[in-house]
């Protein structure tokens, strides 16, 4: 497929995707970054949110947590430590899952970093299951 790269989307368990894909828009620990064909190589660590691309006519998207990625040659692997596509998420237990990060984090006693990340993992996946 010409203007194309391949996307690799792998997680401890299993391969969520191997195809040609038009772009690829992720989150990096920095904000997100978008990759079309050609972009320089590189290699950085994932942050949690939404991955998104364009397949043939249609956008798909992956709540991802963590990780790393990799670019080089008109292939971009993502190793995550966790990602699910948004046809897998339930959208009302990822709301109820997101109600509950929150009022977590409310609590005077919640470590507020990991409070912070369970909520913004949480939105990832609510934004993707909305997405279907």
């Amino acid at each position: 497929m010409a203007g194309s790269l391949e996307l690799e989307v792998d997680t401890p368990e299993r391969q969520l995707v191997r195809e040609q894909v038009e772009d690829v828009q992720l989150p990096g620990l920095d904000g997100y970054m978008g990759i079309l064909p050609g972009h320089a190589p590189l290699v950085g660590q994932l942050g949690t949110g939404f991955l998104t691309f364009m397949s043939g006519s249609k956008r798909r998207y992956l709540a991802v947590d963590g990780g790393f990625l990799e670019i080089r040659e008109d292939h971009v692997r993502v190793l995550a430590d966790s990602a699910q596509a948004a046809e897998d998420i339930d959208v009302n237990r990822a709301r109820a899952e997101l109600k509950e990060a929150q009022d977590r984090l409310a609590k005077p006693d919640a470590d507020p970093a990991a409070a912070l990340h369970e909520v913004a993992r949480a939105q990832a996946r609510v934004e993707v299951a909305e997405k279907k």
